[in-house]
């Protein structure tokens, strides 16, 4: 073979393998990016994804949402709605990065699913209408992004449309969300110009050094925009049309400049799982964002589940999703999105292998619903079908009431129930209805107290006491160990946390979820025979109760914030309302004909109100509403008449505690408990 050839061959090897080496470094992290599309529902989000997907060669054409071909939107339902329900996910390659593309939901129901997906990003794009402007749900995909320090990108989208306004939208974003946005007009590898670099140069004093010295490049003023972004002291704004394809080439050259990732490929494995789904076949899949390291196929990995033990399983096999379809691979790094089997209890929002914290979720729902089913159905088939709805979808909250013999489950909206019936019937075959959404209400305590459980039948023993504190807003329930390893053992002491965190308790009131409590545990007692791990949850179950029995418990009910925007000429009717609903507002901001009002009120007098705005300005009005919290309820007494909960009878919580003496075990009601325990707290007698 001639010399030529030889040199040919042997540079095509080497070519192969320095692919090879570059594929390999890629995967391990530096150029792997997650991108999050986040919007007000109809803000054009999924065609903006379509655009991406299409000028990146990562699909033939560009699908339509109402041409029910949208390449993210692939379940039926969402092609038949014509709105994004399930988080989904596409990957492409642009400029020498993996993109994994993340389309979110963008209707209010389905909030819950965006912030799962939220948690897997390295950057968002809020995509927002250049008719409609910042719209209530901008604000609260906006909150939800800082309260996960996740750096944004904003994208005004529908310029083709009659009235659209950049400028106009750019003012609403710096009022309504951040002051630091920064219009960036163009492609910035086409040039940089002087509103943009001053802008920079405003908030990064070296940049300002140079720009004050006329010595600043275009290079070092990327670099220090690139900087300022993945900080979020600067919130790029560009715009264009996704359906006209104008402004995608631009914003895509600038989304390369303007974001990086690290990520390290050494060290134990780390990462987060944002979304449980199941195949076909029944197969759960974990999907996860990893963090750190690597991880392969026949590897195993630790995570607590949501029993709160600590699991050690193997990874069966890896897929990388793209839209529907996916890719076995025999390893992935750390940057990558990828599906996992072999992991059978871990929950969303938990962290695997080195990275130990588990996520709260910012979102929950203020609604819960009873499931209807035909009583020829057994209830352990239908109990399994939401179970296995309830691992992908955590804010479900599905609880089998005994008492009751009724099925409940948590919901953001009337538009969520109607999309679960029609999943429940396509997926599992089953036919179910709701019983219209009721208010959930909580419970907390108004006073610190100490609360103390004995559990003493023959054979066992356990003492628990504990002190009870309300705690901060939205925290739920929190538990603190003051224990010392003296009084009783460190794994005991586990054990005890474990059980009063493990799920949601009952107040004494409604028989509503607990929230907003710190718990402590004082001390404990524990006989080197008798004493079995059981026998310490029923001991901290009746000193949790026995504590609320002697606090000021406080019944809860959920606030809306809302924004009102009417005409003018509605205003008045607009603030009675609100007044008559309970609400309270801020002074209403007048622009020309258009009123906006803005306050909050409760769930119960606000959710139907949506129809009444609609009918009295025509159709005009724009009534926005999230959760903001819950609040002391007004009507209590009425409530907690209405629910007719017997505390007393209650199968799950007592407490009465159990002591023994002389062979037998005898019970002893919570008031007069405190005088047979063995372990002496200081104060104890003193407190309520």
């Amino acid at each position: 073979m001639p010399f030529g050839n030889d040199s040919w061959f042997f540079s095509v090897i080497l070519r192969m393998r320095f692919y090879r080496r570059d594929e390999r470094n890629r995967c391990m992290g530096d150029s792997n990016k997650t991108i999050g599309l986040l919007a007000h529902v109809d803000a054009g989000k999924t065609t903006f994804a379509e655009q991406l997907l299409y000028h990146t060669n990562s699909i033939r054409s560009r699908g339509r949402v109402d041409h029910k071909d949208a390449f993210l939107d692939s379940h039926e339902l969402e092609r038949a709605r014509g709105i994004t329900i399930f988080a989904g996910q596409a990957v492409m390659e642009w400029r020498g990065s993996t993109y994994y593309l993340i389309d979110t939901p963008g209707h209010v129901d389905f909030s819950a699913e965006m912030e799962r997906a939220v948690q897997a990003m390295d950057y968002a794009v809020v995509i927002v209408s250049a008719v409609e402007g910042v719209e209530g749900h901008t604000e609260t995909v906006w909150q939800l992004l800082r309260a996960y320090d996740i750096p944004v990108l904003f994208f005004i989208n529908k310029m083709d449309r009659e009235g659209a306004d950049a400028s106009v939208v750019l003012e609403q974003i710096r009022q309504h969300l951040t002051k630091e946005a920064c219009l960036i007009p163009g492609a910035l590898n086409e040039g940089i110009g002087e509103p943009v670099i001053e802008f920079a140069a405003e908030r990064d004093e070296t940049l300002l050094g140079l720009y004050l010295d006329g010595k600043v490049t275009d290079d070092r003023a990327v670099e220090s925009l690139r900087t300022l972004v993945k900080q979020r002291r600067l919130f790029p704004v560009m715009y264009g049309s996704a359906l006209q394809d104008q402004g995608i080439a631009g914003f895509l050259a600038n989304l390369e400049l303007l974001t990086e990732t690290e990520y390290d490929p050494s060290g134990e494995a780390a990462a987060r799982v944002f979304k449980i789904r199941h195949d076909a076949q029944g197969v759960r899949l974990t999907h996860m964002k990893l963090l750190q390291g690597q991880l392969r196929v026949r590897d195993e990995i630790g995570y607590v589940d949501g029993a709160g033990e600590r699991l050690q399983e193997k990874i069966t096999s890896i897929r990388v999703y793209n839209g529907e379809k996916f890719t076995a691979v025999d390893e992935a790094w750390a940057g990558q999105l990828v599906a996992v089997t072999g992991l059978s209890a871990v929950p969303a929002g938990a962290g695997l292998g080195a990275e130990k914290e588990r996520k709260a979720f910012e979102l929950v729902p203020a609604l819960k619903s009873k499931v209807r089913y035909d009583p020829a159905v057994s209830i352990r088939e239908v109990l399994r079908c939401f179970q296995i709805l309830h691992a992908e979808d955590p804010s479900l909250g599905v609880v089998w009431d005994e008492p009751l013999q009724e099925l409940h489950l948590h919901v953001m909206g009337i538009i969520q129930l109607e999309v679960l019936k029609q999943v429940v019937l396509d997926r599992f075959r089953l036919e179910v209805s709701f019983g219209k959404p009721e208010i959930l209400y909580k419970e907390t305590v108004a006073n610190a107290t100490i609360g103390c459980g004995h559990f003493e039948p023959l054979g066992h023993y356990a003492e628990v006491h504990l002190k009870i504190e309300p705690g901060p807003e939205g925290s739920g329930v929190t538990f603190v160990n003051d224990c010392h390893p003296d009084d009783l053992s460190v794994g005991y002491q586990h054990l005890i946390g474990q059980h009063l965190t493990e799920k949601e308790h009952r107040g004494l009131l409604t028989g509503s979820p607990l929230t907003d409590i710190v718990v402590t545990l004082l001390t404990g007692r524990a006989h080197n025979k008798h004493t079995s791990g059981g026998d310490f949850r029923e001991a901290a179950l009746r000193a949790l109760r026995q504590g609320l029995e002697k606090a000021d418990n406080i019944l809860l009910e959920p606030y809306y914030a809302f924004k009102l925007k009417v005409g003018a000429d509605h205003i008045g009717r607009a603030m009675s309302d609100i007044q008559q609903a309970r609400g309270s507002f801020e002074p209403p901001e007048i622009d020309g004909d258009t009123a906006i009002l803005s306050g909050e009120a409760p769930v119960a007098t606000l959710m139907d109100y949506p129809a009444e705005v609609a009918a009295y300005t025509k159709g005009k009005g724009a009534l926005t509403l999230r959760l903001g919290g819950y609040r002391p309820c007004s009507n209590a007494a009425e409530i907690i008449a209405s629910k007719r909960y017997d505390k007393d009878a209650d199968p799950e919580y007592t407490s009465t505690s159990i002591f023994c003496a002389k062979g037998k075990g005898f019970s002893v009601a919570w008031n007069e408990a405190d005088g047979y325990m063995h372990a002496e707290v200081p104060g104890i007698h003193g407190m309520k």
